[in-house]
């Protein structure tokens, strides 16, 4: 019926739905995440989000999911070698209502926008310009498909007021948000099937981990970034970037002397991938009250993919469970709203 263009019954329809059921609860079985970039991941996706489509309000039939949420948004291609900025957005907290601008924590300061030769400014989406957001072009250097290992930032020293604010922002779960190609920045793990947007601030150490001291803090001061890109010859020039993932680290770099720039080697920083070794975490103190002075490294890495452009979004909108739709709280609203209404 489908092949001659005929609407399915409720029975068929129904029995359908099933058939997918069956095999999404198989390839799960079976051990296949749904954050990865491989084509069991992607199947697995298109099928929660076909759910989204039937139980949410949004019922039209579209290609995709990302055509209702994103309409208008066209790709841009990037050349080889092509410098590219990352921006960064506010950090927030889901337990303080409290934002604060990137530049505001204790980081490298902002570089100008002319060292990555921008031909246009970052354009906005609605819902930034709605709530005031204001991207900043962010401290790292990244060029189209050319890998860097550790490279140095900047150093930056913390007093014992700085540090006791950091450890409360620590404390509160902050998260940086960044962006690059209006791609936000992702945490994932296909070994616990999750993907989270941000990066958080640092971390408090657990009991669980005998080699930390437990309840203590510890600052991510070096970023692992992965962009993942797609490119076809024949359906375009350049490539397209498809995903933008960070894996965050806590290293104690050794203390630099005189001024640091990108080109500075440390041994803790010397043009490699940093390891995550908790014996060498960065504690967020200093003994009898010292100045802390904290090394900021980052390192990229461009990996190739065989997911497109057009479903690049479909691990964001998957998301968390908060990041589905709260029915109650909409009702809730507009229960308050008729009731203040009726009373005015």
């Amino acid at each position: 019926k489908l092949a001659h263009g005929k609407r399915l019954n409720r029975r068929e329809r129904k029995q359908v739905r099933d058939a997918e059921k069956d095999k999404y609860i198989e390839m799960r079985n079976q051990g296949h995440d749904e954050v990865s970039n491989t084509k069991e991941a992607v199947a697995l996706r298109n099928y929660r989000l076909r759910n989204k489509k039937r139980k949410g309000l949004l019922r039209k039939q579209q290609s995709s999911l990302a055509e209702v949420l994103f309409p208008g948004v066209a790709p841009e291609q990037y050349g080889d070698n092509e410098p590219i900025a990352v921006y960064a957005d506010l950090v927030e907290s889901r337990k303080n209502p409290l934002p604060y601008e990137y530049y505001d924590m204790p980081y490298c300061n902002e570089p100008t926008e002319s060292q990555f030769k921008k031909k246009k400014r970052e354009r906005k989406n609605l819902g930034s310009r709605l709530q005031g957001h204001d991207l900043k072009v962010a401290p790292f250097y990244f060029r189209v498909k050319q890998d860097k290992g550790c490279t140095v930032m900047c150093a930056t020293t913390m007093d014992t007021k700085t540090l006791r604010w950091v450890r409360k922002l620590v404390k509160a779960q902050y998260r940086v948000q960044l962006t690059l190609d209006r791609l936000p920045v992702l945490m994932r793990s296909s070994e616990f099937n999750y993907a989270v947007r941000g990066y958080p601030f640092g971390f408090q150490a657990p009991m669980s981990i005998q080699s930390l001291q437990a309840g203590e803090y510890y600052l991510f001061n070096h970023l692992k970034f992965i962009v993942t890109y797609y490119e076809d010859s024949s359906e375009f020039e350049g490539v397209r970037i498809t995903g933008f993932d960070v894996h965050p680290v806590s290293i104690q770099h050794e203390t630099p002397r005189g001024d640091v720039s990108p080109t500075t080697s440390l041994t803790t920083c010397d043009g490699e991938s940093v390891h995550n070794d908790p014996s060498t975490y960065l504690k967020l103190s200093a003994p009898g009250h010292q100045p802390l002075t904290v090394v900021y490294s980052y390192e990229v890495a461009w990996e190739s993919s065989e997911l497109t452009w057009a479903d690049r979004w479909d691990v964001y909108l998957i998301g968390a469970p908060d990041d589905d739709l709260h029915y109650f709280s909409i009702v809730n609203s507009l229960m308050i709203v008729l009731f203040l209404t009726g009373a005015i």
